[in-house]
């Protein structure tokens, strides 16, 4: 599945991507989802802070772009998990630079340059 936000108006690579995460939860959702597919309810008790209209307009956007799937059980009461796509994975990957620079420089485990 293309990615299609903005056709020709990335300026570059990290632009096109942040487009993808931007927001306040995505990133958070990605991380949720590496550990384990998820529920709805489970990745709203895990996301302190987020509202249910919130979550499920992020969790659509990233199934549009292709980095979250969807699976619908046929089962009483109705059961959906949330789960990462292989583009979805490989997103995350990307982000594991960008947490490490973040847990370095910003929570205290390395000296913040002057």
């Amino acid at each position: 599945m293309a990615i299609g936000r903005r056709p020709g108006a990335y300026v570059c690579g990290t632009d096109a991507a942040m487009d993808v995460i931007g927001g306040k939860w995505k990133v958070l959702i990605l991380w949720e989802l590496h550990v384990k597919p998820c529920r709805f309810g489970e990745l709203r008790r895990s996301l302190p802070g987020v509202t249910e209209k919130v979550l499920a307009a992020q969790l659509r956007e990233l199934q549009a772009d292709g980095i979250v799937h969807r699976e619908e059980y046929d089962e009483v009461p109705p059961r959906v998990e949330y789960s990462l796509t292989p583009r979805g994975e490989s997103l995350n990957e990307a982000l594991l630079p960008l947490g490490a620079w973040g847990q370095e420089n910003l929570l205290g485990n390395a000296p913040v340059p002057h």
